[in-house]
């Protein structure tokens, strides 16, 4: 009988314990998170390897995309949980009808940042603003942050971006686009930037984003409204998780783990991880920083309504 009442007892504890691990469990929330191939997802990558996520019962599969411009596209169709897509695209995409909210915000502009700019094919003889009106510009995503940051930097400089042609490339195919003589000049980033001008197939004619403002965001993570409403605990462990990767990126002792992340997820060779600036993280978005953004596209006629940012930010 004591035996019986022993392994009763044992048998009822082992089902407490099973029942109380499991909670954890089966409360994870599974995550496929659209990325493109730029350190402004970092915070990401961080949280990711550092368990960040993990801890939170949240269970978030990366997923590289492409072209920035596809991500609402993926986000709608449920072939993606959160996304990244830049406020641009974002802000289009809200503009079209699509019922999105954003989470949480990757990186954010800093005059320091020097990653990304205006390459020209070696021999254009691209040297300015003016120089590139008639010509052919690759661009990773029409409409996206260095599309419409790029035509903001144009205006800036008394051109008419209107006069420029401007195609859709994904980051990859840049080199080759210039090597082949497809187009004029690409605005890009990098690492694809720095192994344009290392190879010889283009030069940097401006880093034209030292013109924009501090602190805006270059990246937000965007989710389906319903989505986010359904899932009001996951959207603030998502946000906090990231709140913590950024707190571990500010530490100088990190930098090796933070690009050894960065690494990991857009496949970068030890040489040029090692050199590629990291842009700061901003994983919380304020309605200054996406009306910002409005009044960007407004500017360049991108947007046909008034969007209250407000209602565009899950809290």
């Amino acid at each position: 009988m004591m035996k019986r009442r022993t392994a009763l007892s044992a048998l009822g504890a082992a089902t407490l314990a099973a029942a109380a691990l499991p909670a954890r469990a089966q409360g994870t929330t599974r995550i496929v998170f659209g990325f493109t191939a730029v350190t402004d997802f970092a915070s990401v990558f961080v949280a990711k390897e550092e368990g960040y996520f993990g801890k939170r019962a949240l269970d978030v599969e990366p997923k590289f995309i492409p072209l920035n411009s596809t991500i609402p596209a993926a986000l709608q169709s449920d072939s993606l949980t959160i996304g990244g897509p830049t406020p641009s695209v974002f802000l289009q995409a809200v503009d079209g009808g699509l019922d999105l909210v954003l989470v949480a915000g990757g990186g954010l502009t800093s005059k320091s940042i020097t990653g990304f700019g205006l390459v020209a094919r070696a021999g254009s003889g691209i040297k300015n603003a003016q120089d590139c009106v008639g010509k052919k510009i690759g661009v990773p995503g029409l409409g996206a942050f260095l599309h419409v940051t790029f035509r903001a930097w144009l205006k800036d400089q008394g051109v008419d971006y209107r006069k420029v042609n401007f195609v859709e490339a994904a980051f990859p195919q840049h080199a080759d686009l210039l090597r082949g003589g497809s187009v004029d000049a690409v605005v890009s980033a990098d690492p694809f930037m720095s192994r344009i001008t290392e190879s010889g197939a283009g030069y940097v004619a401006s880093y034209y984003s030292t013109f924009l403002p501090e602190g805006n965001q270059t990246i937000v993570h965007a989710a389906r409204r319903e989505w986010a409403e359904k899932n009001p605990q996951a959207v603030r462990a998502f946000r906090e998780s990231l709140v913590e990767a950024a707190a571990f990126m500010a530490q100088p002792k990190n930098d090796a783990r933070v690009r050894a992340a960065i690494g990991k997820y857009i496949k970068l060779p030890p040489d040029v991880l090692a050199k590629v600036q990291v842009s700061p993280p901003g994983p919380v978005v304020t309605d200054k920083q996406l009306a910002y953004w409005v009044g960007l596209m407004k500017d360049q006629d991108m947007l046909k309504g008034s969007p209250d940012v407000a209602r565009l930010i899950a809290r």
